[in-house]
């Protein structure tokens, strides 16, 4: 039996295949676990898809961009006999080099390729030498929370799936095993209800970080997280900490349909009381997560899913925080500002040979915490430029875009030579067809009209 590289998520085109768990020649029951794969959305298991012997892998492990369908071993069915032939036949039509037969990696530029510009004046945390590994956000998010269960006993994690399955996405692989079933805690499929069990955890000194499998399912726990988490400081007089993190993916992911594909980050920033933060890469998303934990407010972390497996060099340190309220330049420039977060940051890179391509020099700046917003930067930043284009993936009416360019005009009106351009998702439910939601999405085409139109190109 050919043993093939599976769907296993329905955007799922190719995987990598991450590790074997067997052996040539191993026996196999089964439902016995084979190979762990990365998918577009987590990393998953494999298993047999019945008892047998291993005879050939044909595909060794840590290949990346396996093409869905692709042959990547032998299973010997038990009582079949082996032909031989044919199995040497079917090898000899693999590549003996296996990166052959993986998907050619996309040369454009991307938030893989960039070279982050973290920069030392602005954030004192980062001025001393690191020991840096190159990782995915996932794993980068996987080690803050380690890091901070280990150095803090009152930090706990609770929501769907987070323990025994690992988390949907594997953000908590093997938490469990390290801190026991009283410090990870899977929850009922009640978000309402688990997120108000955490507020009270915090409200009685512990520190609670609740995953929501998705930002979506948030709105079942919306009135807990403004009425309960966000105002408890203020209506009890500053008597009433709520230290807590709400966790999880959000905004659009790869054709999951409008009910998962909304961006929360201006709901959530509208409402006094919490802190938003959304981090563009891995290296972000670990320091900003431990100093989300270590912040005595409730804080909404934004992490956007199809960002998870990006990979940055992040330090290895577990004193490395990135402080909140501070935006990063990603690139300083002269001749406009352009200004993102989370995934519109990777739009923005996207765009940049285009970018290049018209002579223009741009400064861009990652916002990295939405609330509380680093208006300096921002603003010394157009003082500069005198040109700027906001880019987000959320709907454009009322959004956190709109928000931000009141701040600009009421502050950096005289400074400015070109109208305010923003960049925004289309004010329509997110299709569930590929080609419809690349046209709800910012594309690399909107992103340089508005950049051409500033600078009246």
């Amino acid at each position: 039996m050919k043993i093939t590289l599976p769907a296993l998520s329905p955007t799922m085109e190719t995987g990598n295949l991450v590790k074997w768990l067997v052996k040539e020649n191993q026996e196999v029951k089964s439902g016995d676990v084979l190979a762990e794969i990365e998918t577009d959305k987590a990393t998953m298991e494999l298993e047999s898809p019945d008892d047998g012997i291993i005879t050939k892998i044909l595909i060794p492990e840590n290949s990346e961009n396996v093409k869905v369908n692709t042959e990547i071993a032998i299973l010997k069915i038990e009582g079949e006999e082996e032909d031989e032939d044919k199995v040497d036949t079917e090898i000899s039509k693999k590549s003996k080099d296996p990166e052959k037969e993986l998907t050619p990696i996309d040369k454009d530029l991307t938030v893989n390729e960039i070279k982050f510009n973290f920069n030392d004046d602005q954030n004192i945390e980062l001025s001393k030498t690191w020991t840096e590994k190159e990782m995915t956000m996932r794993e980068a998010l996987n080690i803050a929370i380690s890091e901070e269960m280990h150095l803090d006993k009152d930090v706990f994690l609770l929501g769907e799936e987070v323990a025994e399955y690992e988390g949907a996405y594997k953000i908590t692989q093997d938490l469990l095993n390290q801190f026991g079933k009283d410090r990870v805690l899977d929850t009922p499929i009640s978000e309402q209800g688990f997120t108000g069990l955490a507020i009270g955890a915090a409200m009685s000194g512990l520190k609670p970080i609740c995953e929501f499998m998705t930002f979506n399912f948030s709105m079942q726990a919306i009135d807990q997280i403004i009425n309960s988490a966000a105002k408890s400081l203020y209506m009890s007089g500053g008597e009433i900490n709520v230290p807590i993190v709400f966790r999880g993916p959000n905004g659009s992911a790869a054709r999951v349909g409008a009910q998962h594909s909304q961006c929360f980050i201006s709901w959530y920033s509208h409402i006094p009381g919490l802190i938003v933060v959304a981090p563009s890469n891995a290296r972000d998303a670990k320091g900003l997560l431990k100093s989300s934990i270590r912040n005595p407010n409730p804080v909404v972390f934004l992490e956007h899913e199809l960002l998870y497996n990006q990979k940055t060099l992040v330090p290895e340190e577990d004193n490395f925080i990135v402080p909140l309220g501070k935006a990063n330049i990603l690139n300083k420039g002269k001749d406009l500002t352009l200004i993102g977060f989370s995934m519109s940051i990777k739009r923005i890179l996207d765009a940049m040979p285009e970018i290049s391509k018209l002579g223009l020099n741009p400064e861009i700046i990652d916002l990295r915490t939405i609330k509380p917003l680093d208006e300096e930067t921002i603003f010394n930043s157009i003082k500069k430029t005198n040109r700027v284009v906001i880019v987000e993936d959320g709907w454009g009416n009322t959004s956190f875009g709109s928000h931000l360019s009141h701040l600009i005009q009421s502050n950096c009106f005289d400074h400015l030579d070109s109208e305010i351009i923003k960049v925004s998702g289309k004010d329509v439910p997110m299709p569930y067809a590929e080609n419809l939601e690349k046209l709800a999405l910012p594309s690399t085409y909107d992103i340089v009209e508005a950049v051409k139109k500033v600078t009246y190109r």
